[in-house]
């Protein structure tokens, strides 16, 4: 009985390291989970405990090997997991700090930068627009929820003692990271628009009225075309990250194959 109990703690122990080393990617990684505003101490904590509540699932049928070596193994293979999973989620984030880097650029914002304080990187004050809006909408929606969810059903995709296929996690990371610039252009594309419209059309009164110093007037007419169509286009921006963010989840499950 004794033996029993013992064997079934190892288990449960073994299992609950694995879990954490596919968890544990997620707060690395993936914003808003990886926001350096959240201590890392507050981050491990809420990692444990994801852990804790995925350990049950991801062990369900499975006996974890007691071996050192055959545990370190498995872990490692868990990292590779938690890393493809993650990373599908943080190219879509990526995505709107693009947005946020083709307008600064743009309207000419680039010119003053500031720390992101999502990302902890020095940034323009579009690309922080869009990533408080991003996490704002992500909370919103209940996207916590999504990716917790997905990263519980990957499991049933890529057991705690199964191999994933390297092809299809490679071809999966190599889709999630060139639609980056692909969903940047569709969130920024109102505002482009809008400010390639303005500048034809300082174009075309810089040729009747040369007098006119386009670049004095231009700049702050394009600030502020840029921000009303910004404001105007943000509700849209949402919707389209719900739609995107289960996209994400859904291919970063497909991305998971058993080898």
């Amino acid at each position: 009985m004794s033996g029993t109990i013992d064997q079934l703690g190892q288990n449960q122990l073994a299992g609950f390291i694995l879990v954490l080393a596919r968890v544990g990617p997620l707060f690395l990684l993936a914003p808003p989970f990886s926001s350096k505003m959240v201590p890392p101490r507050a981050r491990g904590i809420i990692a444990v405990a994801f852990a804790v509540g995925l350990a049950p699932i991801a062990l369900q049928g499975q006996s974890v090997p007691g071996e050192a070596l055959q545990i370190v193994g498995l872990a490692l293979k868990e990292v590779v997991v938690g890393l493809a999973f993650a990373f599908a989620i943080a190219c879509l984030f990526a995505a709107f700090s693009t947005a946020g880097s083709i307008l600064d650029t743009t309207i000419g914002f680039s010119f003053g930068s500031l720390i992101d304080p999502i990302s902890n990187l020095q940034s323009g004050q579009m690309v922080q627009l869009y990533s408080m809006v991003a996490v704002a909408v992500f909370i919103a929606i209940g996207g916590d929820a999504w990716v917790i969810g997905g990263l519980a059903r990957s499991y049933e995709v890529v057991p705690l003692l199964a191999t994933p296929s390297l092809a299809a996690l490679t071809a999966g990371a190599v889709a999630s990271f060139a639609g980056i610039l692909t969903a940047a252009l569709e969130v920024a594309a109102p505002v482009m628009l809008a400010l390639i419209l303005t500048d034809v059309s300082f174009g075309v009164v810089s040729r009747v009225v040369p007098q006119l110093n386009v670049f004095a007037v231009g700049f702050p007419i394009k600030i502020a075309v840029g921000l009303l169509v910004v404001g105007v286009s943000l509700p849209f921006v949402g919707g389209w990250l719900s739609d995107q963010l289960r996209l994400s989840v859904e291919a970063a499950l497909t991305s998971l194959r058993v080898s």
